[in-house]
């Protein structure tokens, strides 16, 4: 096998007990990095520090990220104006302030299925009236009785 030390420093074609005993001899261990090339390469590192550093790295990535949240808001297609301004104005404070999306869903009841483009205009009317502080993420879709968009907050590319 093709061994290289910690600092990389290429030592050449040896069998594997020489390759054992030289990274014994220097306190390191030996891993084999490519088993599946011709030959296989191992690397002398000590091994305990590499994964320190990899679970490091890992908590650092994992404390950079964002989580994508989705909250939801209900509406009906004979909501009343007030109404409609109050979840307008949560919406508003979901986008803005959380900076969180907004999956903003209508259900039909009964025999309100036979008028979906009541139902169509009042979600527009919501998402337009977001349009300053949103974006549409996903259009306007029926699923079954519940119709449904999804609008994220905007982003500011300055």
């Amino acid at each position: 096998m093709l061994v290289i030390t910690d600092t990389g420093e290429k030592l050449g074609l040896l069998s594997k007990n020489q390759a054992l005993q030289e990274a014994e001899k220097r306190g390191l261990d030996l891993v084999l990095v490519s088993p599946d090339s011709n030959p296989p390469v191992a690397k002398m590192m000590d091994y305990s520090r590499f994964r320190f550093e990899q679970q490091k790295k890992a908590k650092e990535m994992k404390k950079k990220q964002k989580v994508v949240v989705v909250q939801e808001i209900q509406l009906s297609p004979t909501i009343e104006k007030h109404d409609f301004e109050t979840k307008a104005k949560k919406a508003r404070t979901i986008l803005v302030d959380k900076g969180n999306k907004v999956k903003v869903t209508l259900r039909f009841y009964g025999r309100m299925i036979v008028h979906q483009d009541l139902g169509k205009e009042v979600i527009d009317k919501f998402v337009e009236s977001l349009s300053d502080c949103s974006t549409v993420e996903a259009p306007v879709k029926l699923d079954g009785r519940t119709l449904f968009a999804v609008i994220a907050p905007k982003t500011d590319n300055k």
